[in-house]
């Protein structure tokens, strides 16, 4: 593969996986653990298993003094978007808020325009257009009722604080960072505010059962240290805007989840909304060569 095929199928299994984030805390939250406790035990044991890849890998722990703060800064920033969109859930369905949540591609594609000059194509204008209005589609209201204010601002503040830090990987100096490492570190500077938040552990709750840790671990490993990894992969392969638009497959992986797993009725509008944002990272994928060869073609036709 080539570095823009790797950066788009990185990009997508971010996505897909960043999405299983309801399918693995809800059972907790379910059982009564409280989210700080949920977070703790999902950043524990992702640095464990990035530790251990590390190992596996024979990559040095060392940094230089020069990376540790940005890494401090985007170990914060993921884990306030984990910490605010976990804290949403007891405002709002999960669905929604994953829903919502993917207004982060429009925030990446305004800062990076704004503070990186980068230029905003007509495609990747539309593509955001398209994936935004099949959110809308996937979105089930229930019966007209109001959304919590609440939790739509902590919804768009996890956005922003998660477009922030797609940025700081490839913009910073954290970029010619092995990829493993810098994610090991940016979840352990994470950790910390879980640990303040449960008063150094004397609030920490343990989870109940066997199969609840089994989902504690899965939370780990997909929507924290794959994700993770793989955003950081694609961010450099293809930059942040491409990266961020393909988070259009989140909601459509809560989605699959919840027919397979929870039996959610899916319904047209639904399919609907699915093909949209497919259509969506489809044309941001391929959109910018079609454009080129259209373009060839007309200039041999003048001919």
């Amino acid at each position: 593969m080539n570095n823009k095929t790797k950066g788009f199928t990185y990009g997508a299994i971010a996505a897909a996986s960043y999405g299983m984030n309801p399918l693995f805390a809800l059972p907790l939250y379910a059982a009564g653990m409280s989210v700080d406790s949920v977070l703790f035990y999902r950043y524990l044991l992702a640095v464990i298993v990035l530790a251990i890849l590390m190992k596996i890998q024979k990559q040095s722990f060392a940094i230089q003094k020069a990376d540790i703060l940005p890494l401090a800064i985007m170990g914060l920033l993921f884990s306030f978007s984990s910490l605010l969109l976990f804290m949403s859930y007891n405002y709002m369905d999960a669905g929604i808020a994953s829903t919502i949540l993917f207004v982060y591609p429009v925030m990446v594609a305004v800062i990076m325009g704004v503070f990186f000059k980068e230029k905003i194509s007509f495609i990747t204008i539309f593509s955001i257009a398209l994936a935004l209005v099949g959110i809308s589609f996937l979105y089930q209201g229930d019966g007209g009722k109001t959304l919590s204010t609440l939790g739509i601002i902590l919804v768009l503040l996890s956005s922003l604080s998660y477009a922030i830090y797609i940025i700081g990987v490839n913009q910073s100096s954290l970029k010619t960072l092995p990829t493993t490492k810098m994610t090991f570190y940016a979840i352990l500077f994470g950790l910390s505010i879980y640990i303040v938040r449960l008063r150094f552990c004397v609030d920490l709750q343990m989870p109940p059962t066997p199969l609840l840790w089994g989902s504690v671990l899965a939370l780990a490993i997909l929507p924290t240290a794959v994700s993770l990894i793989c955003t950081t992969l694609s961010a450099h392969y293809i930059g942040s805007t491409p990266t961020a638009i393909l988070g259009a497959l989140e909601p459509v992986t809560a989605l699959f989840f919840g027919v397979l797993v929870f039996h959610e009725k899916l319904t047209l509008r639904l399919i609907i909304g699915i093909v949209m944002i497919i259509a969506a990272v489809t044309l941001i994928i391929v959109g910018k060569s079609l454009l080129k060869k259209m373009s060839m073609l007309l200039q041999i036709n003048k001919k």
